[in-house]
């Protein structure tokens, strides 16, 4: 599976399968592993589908408005455009 920032694969042409989202736990502080977790679970989205590959990845932060058990809670998760290799 390739997994690229860019919006495109140089010299690859591609068709899109739509964009594909996943997100990491919710956590009081982010860790070290929350980006690692949540472009696993991407590419796993991504390959449910069938996709060769995602482009245009991104991530965000989603927060919970309010703190639980006095902390505010966080998730990173991460998105972007499930394709597959055009022949």
């Amino acid at each position: 599976m390739l997994v690229s920032f860019a919006k495109a694969l140089e010299g690859r042409k591609v068709s899109p399968l739509g964009r594909v989202r996943a997100a990491g736990a919710w956590r009081a502080a982010a860790s070290d592993g929350d980006r690692d977790a949540a472009l696993k679970a991407l590419v796993q989205e991504a390959e449910d589908f069938g996709a060769d590959a995602v482009v245009d990845v991104r991530f965000e932060t989603d927060a919970v408005g309010a703190d639980i058990d006095g902390a505010p809670r966080s998730r990173l998760s991460a998105s972007g455009l499930a394709v597959r290799f055009a022949a």
